[in-house]
């Protein structure tokens, strides 16, 4: 089992609280430091100091880290040109030496692309355009080199592009497609992912996404086996009731709430729960840390490693 560190910047946290936080994980032993791709929050938080740029904000930390992976979860496809995006993640995946991931969504949350200027198409164009992205994304980054990209889509026209630069991981990063539809997303993910992530549902949720994921694959003839199984859960640790209450409250939940969709306890309890995920073919967890100030609680949570370490 591989866990990882999620975080929320948009919440309130500026590049340097990310930078002391990526060096406290990767110092702690954590397989990877990823961080949402969001301008604004769907919930009531501070506004200062406002948003990161994911992008920029990965770039910095390519450089000041050294062994941990580095990724978006998820980089929604209204934001961003396919190819310059294409540019931006291969130039980041150089300069961390061949660690990113490429986390990769539609877009959902219409008051942040209101906020900032960016067009939100309905749903259904969305996914559109998400899908045609997918394809000139990696298309750009397995074209061989010397030779030439082309794609003609809908929303979409790549002509003769040189298809540069490559990034540092071959043919690509690792690309992870996340969510809960049912018909389309499966269906990218077999086709596009190398990971598929199911966000803050229960055992049982998780299991039926993983369900219709592992028979998309069968129906593109492709091994379900060869996709990485993830769930993303919102964690707060505590050495006894005390301290978790004092957690839960600083991140405005309860404690109760927390134990029941997500991942709350002592670091006993929280490897029970992610001994559940485990048995469903869960290779990895996420655990979505909210306060970024709390690196105590990050040095608590290292205690899961050892914990985990022969789940699969």
């Amino acid at each position: 089992m591989r866990l990882r560190i999620f975080t929320e910047p948009h919440r309130g946290a500026d590049y340097s609280t990310l930078l002391t936080l990526a060096k406290a994980a990767e110092a702690l032993g954590f397989d990877g430091f990823f961080r949402s791709d969001h301008y604004l929050s769907s919930g009531p938080v501070r506004e200062l100091p406002g948003p990161t740029d994911a992008w920029i904000t990965l770039a910095g930390l390519a450089r000041e880290t050294e062994r941990i992976r580095l990724g978006t979860l998820v980089s929604p496809a209204t934001f961003r040109f396919p190819g310059p995006l294409a540019v931006s993640v291969a130039q980041v995946d150089q300069m961390s030496g061949g660690r990113i991931e490429f986390g990769f969504g539609a877009g959902w949350f219409d008051g942040e692309h209101a906020a900032y200027g960016i067009p939100f198409p309905e749903l259904r164009e969305r996914f559109e355009r998400y899908e045609e992205q997918l394809e000139i994304i990696t298309g750009l980054w397995e074209t061989p080199e010397g030779e030439r990209y082309s794609f003609a889509g809908k929303h979409y026209t790549v002509t003769d592009s040189p298809a540069l630069p490559k990034p540092a991981q071959r043919p690509r990063p690792p690309l992870l497609v996340g969510g809960f539809g049912t018909k389309r997303t499966p269906r990218l993910a077999a086709r596009f992912a190398d990971e598929f992530n199911v966000p803050f549902c229960d055992v049982p949720e998780t299991a039926e996404a993983f369900g219709r994921v592992r028979k998309a694959c069968a129906a593109a003839g492709r091994e379900p086996a060869s996709m990485v199984y993830s769930a993303a859960q919102v964690v707060c640790c505590g050495r006894d009731e005390a301290e978790l209450a004092r957690r839960a409250a600083a991140i405005g939940h309860q404690p109760a709430d927390l134990r029941r969709r997500g991942l709350a306890g002592t670091p006993v309890e929280i490897a029970e729960r992610i001994a559940e995920f485990a048995g469903i073919g869960t290779g990895t967890i996420y655990l979505q840390v909210l306060d970024l100030s709390d690196i105590d609680h990050l040095e608590l949570l290292a205690e899961l490693l050892p914990l985990t370490s022969r789940m699969s």
